[in-house]
């Protein structure tokens, strides 16, 4: 730790963090900027509206492609080539997505952009946690996590503004000149010896990289229940709000009737109680220690959660929902990085490759529950959303328990 604070300069740590900070911001941005319009890509492509949050799904489904691979060959050969690469794939996608004319070319493109999601994961998350100490690392995890929701925040609100003047083809335009930008900013200011990684992790440096002993580390991390049930956890945990945002296109817009800039305005709520979660977590994390802020945070969030699954046997109206959510959503600023770093050091394994697994396993629980809960028509209604995304978010207190029953050298 010591030693690789002492190589960066205050200046190259701090651009460092800017550049993470920019490309996962870029990421969540290439979703929640297009989804004001995705009505009018599902028009002018010719396909069933009912398609929506099956592309966003398949944009979440992408992060989950690579990680397993680039998180211990990034332990390996270093973190700055493949942070560089994902980068120049996430801004080429966003290039082709304007020549497409079918729906099947469009959610193509957004499984492969949805790729630079695992780079962020997998690459830049280990990166963060071995520079900085625990109490440290999880708030700049929380700041880091500030920025990035300010694309579903600000996202659908720029995005109907910018509908004003631009086609959404356009908008990927400005994407991917954006990612250009973030592309540029990471070759100026990620460190370039080989990896952040702890010397550990990086011996020994001349054995050749083995596809069966990967497959063995991987094995072993399935097998830790501690580590399974944390993972599972952060997915559930999340799942709420990422069906909210696969599926208030729907609700709102196509539902309720409501303009792209109003759908931006309800998002406001919701994504504000996130971002002042995470300030909470800044300021009891010293105090508490991870493991009870990610307590304290369950209260808040199995309450509003609670309060959804209440308010759908009545007639709900839109101001409820957002309320209880922006509840939900409260708890999951507050525990959500407290989670992710407990989860993290589950395993003395590299931080590469178990950053890999925690994102690939949550975020395949988000994309696989997100999926069905849009099969059921959890977007058909204010009052089946609130239900089923209800009950399925309060299902993560299940593995949580199991995760939190484990005594701390166990988990």
């Amino acid at each position: 730790m010591q030693n690789l604070l002492t190589t960066l300069s205050p200046i190259r740590l701090t651009g460092f963090c800017l550049a993470i900070a920019l490309f996962e911001l870029l990421t969540y941005m290439a979703s929640d900027l297009v989804m004001p319009a995705m009505l009018a890509v599902t028009q002018e492509l010719d396909a069933p509206a009912d398609q929506i949050p099956y592309a966003f799904n398949l944009y979440l489904l992408g992060g989950v492609l690579l990680p397993w691979l680039i998180g211990p060959l990034s332990d390996r050969y270093g973190r700055r080539s493949f942070m560089l690469a994902g980068c120049a794939g996430f801004v080429l996608a966003c290039a082709a997505i304007t020549l497409v004319t079918h729906m099947q070319g469009f959610n193509g493109l957004r499984l492969i952009q949805g790729m630079g999601l695992g780079f962020v994961i997998a690459v830049s998350y280990p990166a963060i946690q071995e520079v900085f100490n625990e109490s440290d690392a999880v708030k700049v995890m929380a700041l880091l996590g500030n920025l990035a929701l300010l694309s579903p925040l600000l996202g659908p609100l720029l995005g109907g503004l910018l509908l004003q003047w631009l086609s959404w083809r356009e908008l990927f335009v400005l994407l991917a000149g954006l990612g250009a930008v973030s592309w540029l900013t990471l070759w100026a200011f990620m460190p370039r010896h080989p990896g952040l990684a702890p010397p550990r992790a990086r011996q020994p440096t001349q054995q050749p990289f083995k596809l069966r002993t990967l497959i063995g580390r991987y094995g072993a991390l399935l097998s830790h229940a501690g580590f399974m049930a944390a993972c599972v956890a952060l997915g559930l945990m999340s799942l709420p709000l990422i069906a909210w945002i696969g599926l208030s296109p729907l609700l709102l817009i196509q539902g309720q009737g409501l303009s792209p800039l109003v759908y931006g305005l309800w998002q406001i709520p919701v994504f504000s109680a996130v971002i002042l979660g995470n300030l909470l977590l800044n300021r009891l994390v010293e105090r508490l220690g991870v493991r009870g802020v990610l307590r304290y945070s369950l209260w808040p969030l199995s309450t509003g959660l609670i309060a959804l699954v209440i308010a759908s046997q009545f007639n709900l109206c839109l101001s409820a929902l957002v309320s209880g959510l922006a509840l939900y959503a409260l708890g999951l600023g507050m525990g959500n990085a407290a989670l992710y770093r407990l989860a993290l050091f589950a395993s003395d394994d590299s931080k590469g490759l178990v950053s890999a697994m925690v994102g690939m396993i949550s975020i395949a629980v988000m994309s696989t529950a997100g999926s069905l809960l849009a099969l059921l028509g959890a977007g058909a209604s204010l009052n089946a959303f609130a239900l089923m995304v209800g009950i399925a978010g309060l299902s993560c207190l299940v593995a949580l328990r199991l995760f939190l029953s484990r005594p701390p050298a166990l988990v």
